[in-house]
């Protein structure tokens, strides 16, 4: 594969400019060893990840299963708020705010406040229809104006919410009728400041690309976030199906509005000032996930810029922290480096093809790089991991569609690639927010199959 690729892209370059930049290459042997030096340093960081997700997969096959708050059903409730934030979600709203006037919690105890945040479409109508129906439980606040992006409406909305537990559910998401409770447990432990479910995806059955996601979230929730819990290392607080503490977030400074990933950034703050985000892997939400190309590579972008937006602003602060101990720091800036690591990757691709035709390839650098790539860096999980989370899920069968991931795999790597070289350039760095969210092209009605 290598060698094929390096041929085409050296065939796009003009013969004479060729000899000319080996000749200048093979004159400066300083440049050769830097090159083969720079080439070992990205080896080893994709060999650390590659340990990483090793061990994230085998203390879920063969560790000891960290499920602390799975057993509370019967408790003196706290009043909780559930936020979900719409910009023209006229398709899926009415789907998520009927679901959640079916869940299991004291009605007494539970508000619902959709936040529209200017919607041009019927959204704002559905909403006021749901309200005025169920006035004691259906809170809506509307946006006319202000900053944009998800993290705004929910910095401005929060305002007008009197409870600490905050839940918040992105508008296609489909919440079971015992979700409330279970996302709500957690929060009966002082030191959790925020708690994340576990997301599957409703339209599996749509298409390849359905179900190489369906297969994505799996590894990424069963194995990954699971693992940390495990581990008590950092499990990722996720701003679709999850809570905060409302004491706690507004401590740390609240929602950020400038952050294309508020989430995330969230999470970090949280860890930062002495919280733990708890991680509920059988307190199962419904998705609709992307089901065209397109959709997807926007969706991988925004991710990257927004988790990379992290990564420079709490990078350094979690090294110097004397709150976080030596494990959830070293999990903490792997994680906040997993999105650098898909361009480092490709530089070292470069590299090793550059290397070898200048007949330096000693000990097998292309070969330790391609089987490293392939086994370490996927979109937060690996090809073992897919497989071990296929296996405790009970659907064997879909380990069939593996071989599939490589292309998917070079899509995430393209993409978060591409995200994250444009967010150095100077244009780049001042861009605005706006709302970014899934197309809802699907047939599918929102339920979960099966």
């Amino acid at each position: 594969m290598f060698p094929d690729l390096a041929i085409a892209i050296l065939d796009a370059i003009p013969r004479e400019r060729l000899v000319t930049l080996f000749a200048l290459i093979g004159r400066g042997h300083w440049l050769v060893t830097a090159m083969t030096w720079a080439l070992y340093v990205i080896i080893f960081f994709v060999c650390v990840y590659l340990v990483r997700h090793y061990s994230f997969t085998l203390n879920r096959l063969y560790g000891r299963q960290r499920h602390p708050y799975l057993d509370v059903d019967e408790a003196e409730w706290p009043e909780v708020t559930v936020m979900v934030p719409a910009h023209n979600e006229e398709a899926v709203i009415s789907q998520i705010l009927q679901a959640l006037l079916e869940v299991d919690y004291p009605r007494e105890r539970l508000r619902v406040m959709p936040v529209n945040d200017r919607s041009d479409d019927d959204t704002a109508a559905i909403i006021d229809a749901f309200a005025a129906r169920h006035p004691d439980v259906v809170m809506p606040y509307e946006r006319r104006e202000g900053k944009a992006g998800k993290a705004a409406a929910l910095a401005e909305a929060m305002a007008h919410v009197d409870t600490d537990l905050i839940l918040v559910f992105d508008a296609d998401y489909m919440p079971g009728r015992g979700l409330i409770k279970q996302l709500t447990a957690p929060f009966f432990d002082p030191e959790v400041g925020a708690v994340m479910g576990r997301v599957v995806p409703a339209n599996v059955e749509e298409n390849l690309l359905t179900r190489l996601l369906d297969l994505e979230r799996a590894g990424g929730y069963q194995v990954d976030q699971q693992a940390r819990m495990n581990l008590h290392l950092v499990p990722q607080y996720g701003g679709t199906v999850g809570g905060v503490r409302k004491s706690a977030l507004m401590e740390v400074g609240g929602w950020n509005t400038d952050s294309l990933a508020e989430d995330t950034d969230a999470t970090y703050r949280l860890l930062l000032g002495g919280w733990k985000t708890a991680y509920q892997n059988r307190s199962e939400c419904y998705e609709l996930v992307p089901e065209r190309w397109p959709a997807r590579v926007r969706q991988i972008k925004r991710w990257a810029k927004g988790h990379n937006q992290t990564m420079v602003r709490y990078f350094w602060q979690l090294v110097r922290s004397r709150r976080v101990g030596r494990l959830e720091k070293l999990d903490g800036l792997l994680l906040l480096g997993v999105y650098l690591m898909s361009p480092v990757m490709l530089v070292g691709w470069a590299l090793a093809i550059l290397l070898w035709f200048l007949g330096i390839n000693k000990p097998g650098l292309i070969i330790i790089l391609a089987v490293t790539s392939y086994s370490s860096i996927g979109n937060f999980a690996t090809f073992f991991e897919l497989a071990t989370a296929a296996r405790l899920d009970g659907s064997r069968e879909r380990i069939r569609l593996l071989p599939f991931l490589l292309f998917g795999f070079l899509v995430s790597l393209f993409s978060v690639s591409r995200a994250t070289v444009g967010q150095t350039m100077p244009w780049q760095r001042n861009g605005r927010l706006h709302w970014s969210k899934t197309d809802h092209n699907s047939r599918h009605n929102g339920r979960p199959h099966g």
